[in-house]
């Protein structure tokens, strides 16, 4: 039931968040998150977006990689796991996604 709630928190933020303007994606990030365990974890994550395509590489510990697509605010990223791991684009530049489907949180904060 916790993943239904965090996708229908997602869910709702993107159909509530006021348009964005045009803005890249490319950048470094905060990352802080919650396993599906409940543990939490911090790291940084590096963001290179061509067009409607984003590369990801976290390092969070380990390092991990993942690609993905963008369409509007929603960002669906394959990063080896069984389930795709889901961003919402929020009007400040964060990006606040699920993994683990559904059972685990990921909030990226741009580094300015």
């Amino acid at each position: 039931m916790t993943h239904r709630l965090a996708f229908a928190a997602l869910t709702a933020t993107l159909a509530l968040s006021t348009p964005l303007a045009a803005q890249s994606l490319t950048g470094s990030y905060t990352a802080q998150g919650r396993n599906p365990d409940g543990s939490a974890y911090t790291g940084t994550v590096e963001i290179v977006e061509n067009g409607g395509a984003v590369s990801i590489t976290w390092t969070v510990g380990n390092s991990y990689a993942g690609a993905g697509t963008i369409d509007g605010k929603l960002i669906t990223v394959q990063w080896g796991s069984d389930h795709p791991l889901y961003y919402v684009i929020t009007p400040s530049g964060e990006l606040h996604g699920t993994w683990g489907n559904g059972t685990a949180l990921e909030r990226l904060i741009p580094m300015r």
